[in-house]
């Protein structure tokens, strides 16, 4: 807006209101005099084309987008601490309390899961947390310990938010009011509990029931268990799907929702992170009570997307001097990558589709593959089409030689949903 305010047009337009009878010419004292006041306007409409720009959140920089987001009630997720699992010997020993190191990294026992199996926190902040694991050190003697050993992410840390997320974030709050426990309620208020990367809300059923009672408990589990086996196939079938429906709470009061993750790790989340969100959303002993976020009457299920393995057979040519064998490591990481991708996108697609003519593009694209045809993906030559609550992960690549393309049709797998 303010661009063309430069120093130089400055100047020009101050000398020109001079008189032409006065020597204006560098050097002389008209010159020397105007130039400095030139150069501090001029640095003065420099300031105010950002100010402008810091006024909007669409060019705001993160300080400035950060006070304009507070004004929505939107504030930057923070950095969180990575959970993890691991496992001491002898497993009589308790080491909850105790600090560890590995690395560059300092961990502390939380609490003790069962013998020998710990919950460690990462003392950093972020996602390095979840990157290494292997033999920890004690920081301080613990008396009895053989051995302890990182040996899984539980709940991924998270890194501070970035600018561009919170942005994205900011605009939508304009989109969709989060309100009562509508649907954008679920996503803000799920999608805030450490280690989720995104979610989906599905309602499910709805009915006027009452579902602390109808959920099977320890007792009834055993009952069933026990009494199926000697029932008629009739009534078999019968108590099967009345009990399954109870046990996946479909039997509810109000209405259910179901809330699929995937983690900020972009994976399937573990079983402690579901559960970490079924607990802060809806405590299965307090079902449909509003114990949790979810408002009173909703009854909600926590699962986890579900990982679909991708395998890919190809038929591929090579420049000379390579083969499949020296390129597996760069054409996996390649279907890696666009996997990834996918899975990033998963929150906000109806359901994923994994394209053979993306694959293909992306391994022409490896140094040393002169061309590809007839690619295959989980054995069939066809896009591989998702569930809605389905992933695609790596599987393994195969190369069967060089063929002709074949014709490409859809192909909806993963079977979740039939």
């Amino acid at each position: 807006m303010f661009e063309a305010n430069t120093y130089r047009v400055i100047l020009d337009r101050m000398l020109g209101r001079v008189s032409q009878d006065l020597d204006k010419r560098e050097g002389s004292i008209l010159f020397d005099a105007h130039a400095p006041a030139a150069l501090e306007i001029g640095q003065l409409y420099i300031e105010l084309e950002r100010v402008l720009a810091e006024s909007f959140g669409g060019t705001a920089s993160r300080q400035y987008l950060i006070l304009r987001a507070a004004e929505r009630g939107i504030t930057p997720y923070p950095a969180t601490h990575a959970i993890l699992r691991a496992v001491a010997e002898p497993d009589t020993v308790d080491i909850t309390g105790k600090r560890f190191n590995l690395g560059e990294l300092n961990y502390v026992a939380v609490r003790r899961l069962s013998p020998g199996i710990f919950e460690m926190q990462c003392e950093t902040a972020g996602a390095e947390g979840n990157r290494y694991f292997g033999r920890l050190s004690p920081i301080e003697y613990v008396p009895g310990l053989a051995r302890a050993e990182l040996c899984e992410v539980l709940i991924p840390g998270e890194d501070e938010e970035e600018t561009e997320a919170l942005r994205r974030r900011y605009f939508d709050s304009f989109d969709e009011t989060a309100f009562g426990g509508n649907r954008r309620d679920y996503i803000l208020k799920v999608n805030a509990i450490p280690g989720v990367g995104g979610c989906k809300v599905q309602a499910v059923w709805n009915a006027d029931l009452n579902p602390a009672q109808l959920i099977p408990n320890t007792t009834v589990r055993a009952w069933y268990e026990n009494v199926r086996g000697t029932l008629p196939a009739a009534p078999r079938a019968w108590l099967d799907a009345v009990y399954s429906a109870a046990a996946d709470k479909k039997l509810t009061v109000g209405g259910t929702v179901r809330i699929t993750l995937i983690d900020s790790e972009w994976n399937p989340p573990t079983p402690a992170l579901v559960d970490a969100v079924q607990q802060a959303v809806d405590p299965t002993e307090y079902a449909g009570e509003g114990a949790g976020t979810a408002p009173i009457g909703h009854v909600v299920k926590v699962t986890g997307a579900v990982a679909v393995p991708i395998d890919i057979t190809t038929h591929m040519m090579f420049e000379s001097g390579y083969d499949t064998d020296i390129l597996r490591g760069a054409l996996s990481e390649t279907v890696e990558e666009y996997l990834l991708e996918l899975r990033k996108a998963w929150a906000d697609s109806e359901r994923l589709v994994v394209r053979v003519s993306q694959i293909e593009t992306r391994l022409l694209a490896v140094k040393g593959v002169l061309d590809i045809g007839g690619t295959a993906v989980n054995g069939a030559e066809k896009n591989l089409v998702l569930c809605e609550r389905e992933i695609p992960v790596w599987g393994s690549i195969e190369d069967k030689g060089s063929e002709a393309l074949r014709e490409q049709q859809i192909f909806h797998g993963g079977g979740l949903c039939k």
